[in-house]
């Protein structure tokens, strides 16, 4: 049964996958809702006082109003990076990817690890950067040279 489900995923069509729904904590709601419109265009959805819906490129993300919380950040290195963890995304074409790039960076975003190409030359070579919202939740935007290695080993 392991078997046939990793090929069903292996050989499902990218073009027919599902919405994930990734629900996260943050501070204030007001500017982390400014945040994802404004800066990263996400159309808003539904709503209350304590959370709000967005449209994360084609993903359902809902932000929720959590106190500040001093828990630990954790990073990982790869490929001479320290990554942080957690973190999440969306891996864009690299038009999208490096017109967000520019983006970010005339809204003067502070980025963590700076957009550049990861693994140059490899399997897996792709575009990426990190950088947080405005409570400290990290965010990593790539895109692949060939889409087809996303999963590749």
């Amino acid at each position: 049964m392991g078997i046939n489900l990793y090929l069903r995923f292996k050989l499902h069509d990218m073009n027919n996958t599902r919405p994930f729904h990734l629900a996260i904590p943050v501070n204030d709601i007001e500017i982390n809702r400014k945040f994802y419109k404004d800066t990263l265009g996400c159309e808003e959805g539904r709503s209350s006082n304590h959370w709000v819906d967005f449209n994360f490129f084609g993903h359902q993300l809902v932000i929720h109003y959590k106190e500040n919380s001093l828990e630990e950040k954790n990073s990982n290195p790869v490929d001479g990076k320290n990554v942080p963890v957690p973190h999440f995304g969306v891996v864009l074409s690299l038009d999208d990817f490096w017109k967000l790039s520019s983006k970010l960076k005339k809204r003067n975003i502070s980025f963590i690890i700076e957009p550049y190409i990861r693994f140059e030359g490899q399997v897996g070579e792709q575009a990426t950067m990190f950088f947080n919202d405005p409570s400290g939740n990290a965010l990593e935007f790539k895109a692949f040279k060939h889409i087809d290695q996303l999963f590749a080993t």
